[in-house]
Formats: C-alpha cells, sequence, structure tokens
C-alpha cells in the first residue's frame, strides 16, 4: 500500500484518507469488522469521538490487529475529540476516552464543537437548559496539557469558522494542527481554506461525500450532473470525483462507511487524477451548508444567538 500522508504544523504526519467511525445503530461487533476490514484495505487513519459511541469498538479492533501482526502502533492514527460537556476537564476527558481506547496515547486530540455544554451532556442535540458558558481560553490550555502530558500527539479543532480560528490563534501557545469542518464540491471552504493556510493549519474534511445516510446529509453532491459527468469521464464513480476533488485541495478526508465496496470504491479515490477542466467545472457548482447544526442556536443560554453568529457568517 502506497503512503499518503500530509504534513502537519508540528512535524507529525496525517493519512489524507480516513475512516469515520460514527456507530449510530450499528452494534460493537458490526463496527470492529468493519474496522478490520479496512486495516486490511490499507486505511490507516480511524477518527473517532466520545459522542460517536465507537471509542470502544474501535481501540478493540485496533489491539487486536496488533495483536495478529496486520499493523504496528506506530502505521496507525488514531483521532478523537473532546466533547462539549468535557470542555472544563479536557485532560480526565482525553484519559477516560484513551481508557476506552486501551491505548497510552492517541495521535490526534480535537475540540469538537467551539460550544460548552453542562457535565451530564452526553447526546449530540442539546436542550435550551444544557448550555454552560464558553471560555475557549480556558478549554485551549486544557488541550494544551493534554499535549505536555504525553497523552496526544496533536491538538486541533473541529467547526471552526475563521473568525473562531483567528481568535484561538490570539491567545495559543501551540497553535492547532487540523481544523476538521464539512467540506465537499458543494462547500468548498474558499476562505476557510486560506486563513488555516495563513497559519499552517491543515483543513481536514468530514462528510466529504456531503454526509448521505446521516439524519442530515444528502446525496445532491455525488448526484450532481458535474460529479456525474466527470466520474463518466474517468471511469470512476461519482464519490471517487468528489474525494480526489477534496485531496487535490491538499485537504485530508474523513469518510464514513461500513460497507466493503464503498470502502475499497473510496479509497480507490487514491488512484483518480482530474484535470484542470475538472477542478473548473466544479467551481462552478452552486454551493450550500449541509451540517447547519441549528440546534445549537438560541436567545438565552446558548453563545450564538443566530446561525450566522455561529459559523461567522461562513453560512
Amino acid at each position: 500500500m502506497r503512503s499518503y500522508q500530509a504534513m502537519l504544523n508540528n512535524g507529525e504526519t496525517l493519512p489524507i484518507i480516513g475512516m469515520g467511525t460514527y456507530s449510530g445503530e450499528n452494534d460493537r461487533e458490526t463496527t470492529e469488522k468493519a474496522i478490520r476490514t479496512a486495516i486490511k484495505m490499507g486505511y490507516r487513519h480511524f477518527d473517532t469521538a466520545k459522542i460517536y459511541g465507537s471509542e470502544l469498538a474501535l481501540g478493540n479492533a485496533l489491539r487486536r490487529a496488533i495483536h495478529d501482526g496486520l499493523i504496528e502502533r506506530e502505521d496507525i492514527h488514531v483521532t478523537s475529540k473532546l466533547w462539549s460537556s468535557d470542555h472544563h476537564d479536557p485532560v480526565s476527558a482525553l484519559q477516560q476516552t484513551l481508557q476506552r481506547l486501551g491505548m497510552e496515547y492517541i495521535d490526534m486530540y480535537l475540540v469538537h464543537w467551539p460550544v460548552a455544554l453542562k457535565a451530564w451532556v452526553d447526546y449530540p442535540v442539546p436542550a435550551e437548559e444544557d448550555f454552560e458558558e464558553l471560555d475557549m481560553e480556558n478549554t485551549w490550555s486544557g488541550m494544551e496539557r493534554c499535549l505536555e502530558m504525553g497523552l496526544c500527539k496533536s491538538i486541533g479543532v473541529s467547526n471552526f469558522s475563521s473568525r473562531k480560528i483567528e481568535e484561538l490563534i490570539d491567545f495559543a501557545c501551540v497553535t492547532p494542527v487540523v481544523n476538521q469542518v464539512e467540506m465537499h464540491p458543494m462547500w468548498r471552504q474558499r476562505k476557510l481554506r486560506s486563513i488555516c493556510g495563513d497559519y499552517g493549519i491543515h483543513v481536514s474534511a468530514y462528510s466529504p461525500l456531503g454526509g448521505p445516510g446521516n439524519a442530515w446529509g444528502t446525496t445532491a453532491v455525488v448526484d450532481h450532473p458535474i460529479i456525474q459527468s466527470i466520474a463518466h469521464k474517468h471511469n470512476a464513480t461519482p464519490a471517487q470525483v468528489a474525494l480526489r476533488w477534496g485531496l487535490s485541495q491538499g485537504s485530508s478526508v474523513i469518510v464514513k462507511s461500513f460497507n466493503p465496496r464503498r470502502m475499497k470504491e473510496n479509497i480507490g479515490a487514491l488512484d483518480l487524477t482530474l484535470d484542470d477542466w475538472d477542478l473548473f467545472e466544479i467551481e462552478k457548482m452552486e454551493e450550500r451548508k449541509i451540517m447547519r447544526a441549528e440546534y445549537l442556536i438560541n436567545d438565552t443560554t446558548s453563545p450564538y444567538k443566530t446561525i450566522e453568529e455561529l459559523w461567522d457568517d461562513e453560512i
């Protein structure tokens, strides 16, 4: 398997195609089997989070694969995320993540959202009374402490707008290595990629196919006539075209499927090359943010009273 890695601003590397492990309705056995299949196909980056409910399954699958000699620990990259109810103590939250994974460290720890919730909120859609005041300076200090303690090799953020990145840079001792955000041919993130590039922050794309199969997702990206036409031209699939577009922008992509045929198809995007005309055509596509997170907006307890405040008009 050829090595496809992005270099991060701290000298660490990141495999440019990652497997998302949100398990949803899947049981642990199904998740573990999918991860083992992915390892055999060549996936080396696995993306999880406390709120995904997949840390236990991911840890089991990776430890078994290491035990069986399929991979070495240093050959895989594990990303997890600080859930919004743990902003008060990132160190303890990461220690609990490591316990669930059965690992001594993870490769990357991300602040999942620029939102703080009360300690008991272990569900993704908070009620109005669940919010706490956000103190990102204190949160980021805790993230830096995780790094100092060797609990992770890199720290970063997720779902941060250009303005929120710049605000974080103002007080951060350690610059985030990654900003993981929604990005695909119908939500191209030009401004955000430029700002992150100014600070050497790598942009990692979640929902690079538009999130089909998720409650909030759509097939509009892979069904788009431009994507379909480019796929036909290259004898590729629409999913491969969408993923290759993200990679062509210098980003990594986190793609979620437990279906072996689709998993193989997705990693096949590494073998596709898009030409300048393809990229020009994709720039014509209408843009629409799919994951808007309106549930983080309210007039009383959330730090964000409007959707424009949450995304700082990048919406």
